[in-house]
């Protein structure tokens, strides 16, 4: 890949890895441009893979991934702008089925079942050592989900809590509608609009889910949620 001198995103549906084998093809979105530079440095020595394109926000890389037509997006979680689910959600939003894999320092739990809601191959932390990043590139490719060990407990509470309660029978018919919107990633504005009632209608419906389904947050309702197969 050649070397480049501005931060601006970059697709190369092109490139071609060493090896005579197909290489997979990967696409690096990190608002950190050392970081991101580094990671293009480090699958250069990687026989496995070929990067065809980077971006420095969810923005970019929502303009020209579908271009560069990757086997894999490795996407940071909070960016300026767009965040990483949010631009994930885009993606799918778009008909792009590209396996994506979360790579961030974000233990958040909201950020965590964020990604796998929307559709995460998988979650790792960036102080993972680069063989583990290798393989876990590796086992996204070939299909399977992989968490970070770090996170893996956060998985497990969030469905402990699911377990402990029975959602169906406390949450209304209005309030499962605004739930199926939160699952697809609408803001409040755009549930409002999808269900044509006011903001504050909608504000009140999540407050009144929370409170029934005892978490504390959206992204926890949704996981409980489709825990308890509302949706």
């Amino acid at each position: 890949m050649s070397k480049r001198r501005d931060d601006r995103p970059f697709a190369n549906p092109d490139a071609r890895g060493s090896d005579p084998v197909k290489p997979i093809r990967l696409f690096v979105v990190d608002d950190h441009a050392l970081f991101r530079r580094g990671l293009i440095s480090l699958f250069s020595d990687m026989k496995e893979f070929a990067v065809v394109g980077e971006a420095g926000s969810g923005e970019d890389a929502l303009r020209v991934v579908a271009q560069a037509a990757p086997d894999i997006v490795l996407l940071d979680v909070n960016m300026p702008g767009i965040s990483g689910v949010e631009t994930l959600q885009a993606m799918r939003k778009k008909g792009l089925e590209t396996r994506v894999l979360m790579l961030t320092v974000s233990m958040d739990e909201s950020d965590l079942v964020g990604a796998i809601t929307a559709g995460a191959s998988g979650y790792l932390l960036k102080n993972a050592e680069p063989e583990m990043l290798r393989r876990t590139l590796l086992d996204v490719a070939g299909g399977k989900s992989v968490l970070s060990p770090e996170v893996t407990e956060q998985v497990f509470k969030v469905m402990r809590r699911a377990q402990s309660a029975h959602p169906q029978e406390l949450v209304s018919g209005r309030e499962l509608e605004v739930l199926r919107c939160l699952a697809r990633g609408l803001t409040t504005t755009q549930v409002a609009s999808e269900l044509y009632i006011s903001e504050n209608t909608v504000k009140t419906h999540i407050r009144h889910i929370l409170e029934k389904m005892k978490v504390s947050n959206r992204a926890e309702a949704v996981a409980k949620a489709l825990q308890a197969g509302l949706i």
